[in-house]
């Protein structure tokens, strides 16, 4: 096994403060576009965030979004899927996104993604929990 990947094992395994430092530090290298806050498989909401390196924006808004999950002390966030999509590594997503990322999208049950409004940059944590919170207890 290589260092890199040895690095990759390690960081799926650890707390989800450690995860989202090793993932940030690696995921170019690495290729890392998913971080998991839950822990049961069953009901699992799912969020995409369209990003791409050296985005201070998306950058912010990672950290923040690992705050609202980590702090949380609503279920709905417990229960989430993050997965983060370098808008680089894919044509349509490029041309897409290129000019809006961040963009932070909820995956409905029919498989179709639904835009998340935009967060301020300034918004605290709180605000982006109870945002979250509401948008994803909606059904479809």
């Amino acid at each position: 096994m290589t260092i890199a990947a040895a690095a990759a094992a390690a960081a799926i395994v650890l707390l989800p403060a450690r995860r989202s430092t090793i993932l940030n530090s690696t995921r170019r290298r690495l290729n890392v576009t998913s971080c998991n806050y839950s822990s049961s498989s069953a009901s699992r909401k799912q969020l995409i965030l369209y990003s791409k390196p050296g985005c201070c924006l998306c950058d912010g808004l990672k950290e923040k979004l690992h705050s609202a999950f980590s702090l949380s002390d609503s279920f709905s966030l417990h229960d989430v899927d993050l997965q983060i999509r370098d808008i680089s590594s894919n044509p349509e997503w490029e041309k897409a996104y290129q000019y809006e990322i961040p963009v932070l999208t909820r995956l409905r049950s029919d498989g179709t993604e639904e835009v998340i409004p935009r967060f301020s940059p300034r918004a605290g944590v709180d605000h982006i929990q109870s945002k979250l919170a509401a948008v994803l207890s909606r059904d479809n």
